[in-house]
């Protein structure tokens, strides 16, 4: 289905602008493909994930999931290909996207230097956030970091990081989750506490994407799961559908 098709359209400033319409996607992604030099990370990507909506996208390393993110968070250009993000262009709109999206990554986007409250304050500021020091509160306490909230990231152990990197994430409430490799690094607490709250912001109407090759965490969590191989999507099916033993199989014989 073309991009006309999909979106009910106007153009405005190269903006594409979207009726409030359950039928349309908060991420569509139309022949996406990066390359790097002569290497294809992506090849004529197609995905649609619908508000409120959890995909899980499978994938060995090297498969294309971290670039995949990566695009979509504004972090990297893509090569071809359209992206649309709550009807905001990719190419035109960035800044409006970053505002909507909170993205958990290998990397967590801390300031080593800066305190665990310090790094909160800058994104809130960033972001806008109301409230913000209750917030910060708020959220600190939740990862479990209330009593470090004055030390510098620096002095924190990877999983403390990624707790905070966590509250980062969360920090503006975002509608978009963009999550790549996300338990790594976590002790089980922090596994624990994240799975809960994404179980609670699937609840809630968020739209989540992960992309893991965590086969049991992800089938757990999704109504939907996918798998990428050397960069292309090469099995789509609503979780519903499809047993978690048959999924495995599929997985297994894609990749090996």
């Amino acid at each position: 289905m073309s991009i006309t098709g999909t979106l009910k359209q106007v153009k405005h400033e190269d903006r594409i602008h979207t009726e409030a319409d359950a039928t349309n996607p908060t991420i569509l992604v139309h022949h996406l493909s990066k390359a790097f030099g002569t290497l294809f990370a992506l090849k004529n990507v197609n995905l649609k994930i619908h508000r409120g909506e959890f995909l899980a996208i499978f994938g060995p390393n090297g498969a294309g999931k971290t670039t995949l993110i990566r695009i979509l968070a504004t972090l990297t250009r893509p090569t071809s290909g359209e992206i649309f993000i709550n009807g905001y262009s990719l190419n035109s709109d960035s800044e409006k996207i970053r505002r909507q999206i909170g993205v958990i990554a290998h990397q967590t986007y801390l300031y080593d230097e800066l305190t665990a409250e310090e790094n909160l304050r800058f994104y809130g500021k960033m972001y806008d956030v109301k409230d913000l020091n209750a917030k910060i509160a708020r959220i600190i306490a939740e990862v479990g970091l209330g009593l470090r909230r004055r030390d510098r990231v620096r002095t924190f152990s990877r999983g403390m990081q990624q707790r905070l990197s966590i509250a980062r994430a969360m920090i503006h409430d975002p509608s978009i989750l963009l999550l790549d490799e996300p338990y790594t690094g976590l002790d089980q607490h922090a596994s624990e506490m994240l799975t809960e709250w994404l179980k609670e912001l699937k609840s809630k109407d968020r739209t989540i994407l992960m992309v893991t090759h965590d086969l049991d965490r992800g089938i757990d969590l999704a109504d939907r799961v996918a798998i990428i191989h050397q960069g292309k999507l090469v099995f789509e099916e609503e979780r519903s559908n499809i047993e978690a033993k048959t999924f495995r199989e599929k997985y297994y014989h894609f990749v090996s």
